[in-house]
């Protein structure tokens, strides 16, 4: 019979780490923030992309090296937390928040790539209008992160993002419905459904991340 004196290992961390003279490590909240930030240089950068496309071979080119910069941060994130005994909320969530994060510049990369090779020849202004949406989603994203660790007036931040990404669904609807109505060259069709795709994907990953910061937020409410 186990003695009940005896302590259970997960029980004691548990309540160790509600103690509040347990310190909880706040550069998190520094290193999420600088993630993002670099995720809206992409954003951004893809508005560029979209804008200038006759330099889009450099645009794209530049995009990769933000997507390596991402890369970095999360593996310097992934990093903190295996070193760290107290984070300031759930391990599961921070490994979330960064995937998720990962994910919106992996897509900024991937539509500049795919517009490369596939030689698509002048983006269309539903492409501009999608990268404009994921942009203003990325800004959100910061501003709510930049509060995170107040776990307050974050909100309207997220709820931006849902309405950004519904302005998004509707647009991108009506532009696969074009391609198939306009008399557009099938090569052309088959090229811009795979872009729209893309950054239907983008959008929706923003989402996703607002999504794991409203679920953080709740947590701690």
């Amino acid at each position: 019979m186990e003695c009940p004196s005896a302590a259970r290992p997960h029980g004691v961390l548990n309540a160790l780490m509600r103690l509040p003279f347990i310190p909880r490590e706040e550069k998190f909240f520094e290193l999420f923030v600088e993630d993002a930030q670099n995720v809206l240089a992409g954003a951004r950068l893809l508005e560029e992309f979209f804008r200038s496309y006759d330099q889009r071979e450099r645009l794209a080119s530049q995009l990769r090296d933000l997507e390596r910069r991402g890369d970095a941060l999360s593996h310097d994130i992934g990093h903190k937390l295996e070193n760290t005994f107290v984070t300031p909320f759930d391990r599961e969530d921070i490994h979330q928040l960064i995937s998720r994060l990962d994910d919106i510049l992996d897509f900024i990369e991937e539509i500049a790539d795919t517009c490369v090779l596939y030689k698509i020849e002048e983006p269309t202004s539903v492409a501009q209008k999608q990268a404009g949406i994921i942009a203003k989603q990325c800004e959100e994203l910061v501003k709510a992160l930049s509060k995170l660790k107040g776990f307050k007036d974050i909100g309207p931040h997220w709820i931006e993002v849902h309405r950004l990404e519904n302005e998004g669904d509707r647009i991108t609807r009506q532009a696969m419905a074009d391609l198939f109505t306009n008399g557009i060259q099938p090569i052309d069709v088959i090229k811009w459904k795979d872009v729209y795709a893309l950054l239907e994907d983008a959008i929706d990953a923003c989402e996703d991340a607002a999504n794991v910061i409203e679920r953080i937020v709740v947590k701690h409410a």
